[in-house]
């Protein structure tokens, strides 16, 4: 028997082809506040797993990859944290935190410090994104190239990091570490 998941996509992923698809604009029906904040809570179900998922694989691996020029597992998950600051700060006029040396943060290895890393990007969206008003979501910025509302952002945020958590779901299986949700 297949488990059911058991969270707010029912809801969310009709409500944003609608609204991608221009069917449907925020403010019918659901407010720019109502998306961000299902938007927020997709983004909280991925860095659960994020989090659950590096603090179960061994320190020791990693550095490890599947092979030559393939991003490392701790190199996944702080590309990971680097793009939870790029996105909303490049996309949607947040300001970038002062002591977050971007340039680094792909090299750090360590995994306490990854550990750290992945809970400040975490904390620091919702603060930063949390705040928004529905003003805000709605006004439009520009990503990769299109100009969208920034509440499409989230999306792309989501979205990356999804992209990214399946990948390091198949590393930790590789090297015999079951995810905790899993179990």
């Amino acid at each position: 028997m297949r488990k059911r998941y058991a969270g707010t996509a029912p809801l969310v992923f009709p409500i944003l082809f609608l609204a991608l698809a221009g069917e449907l604009s925020p403010l019918q029906g659901q407010s720019e506040r109502a998306i961000r904040d299902e938007l927020l809570g997709e983004f909280d179900t991925s860095m659960r797993k994020f989090l659950a998922l590096a603090e179960a694989m061994p320190a020791e691996k990693y550095t490890w990859s599947p092979g030559e020029g393939v991003m490392e597992v701790g190199e996944v998950f702080m590309h990971v944290a680097r793009y939870n600051y790029l996105l909303p700060t490049r996309n949607m006029g947040i300001t970038e935190p002062e002591a977050v040396e971007m340039d680094r943060m792909e090299s750090l290895r360590d995994k306490a410090q990854v550990m750290a890393a992945l809970t400040q990007t975490r904390d620091w969206v919702h603060t930063n994104v949390g705040t928004m008003t529905a003003q805000d979501l709605q006004s439009e910025t520009s990503l990769f190239g299109r100009t969208v509302p920034r509440w499409s952002v989230l999306v792309r945020l989501v979205a990356h990091m999804n992209e990214h958590l399946g990948q390091s779901i198949a590393y930790a299986r590789m090297n015999g570490v079951v995810p905790p949700w899993s179990r």
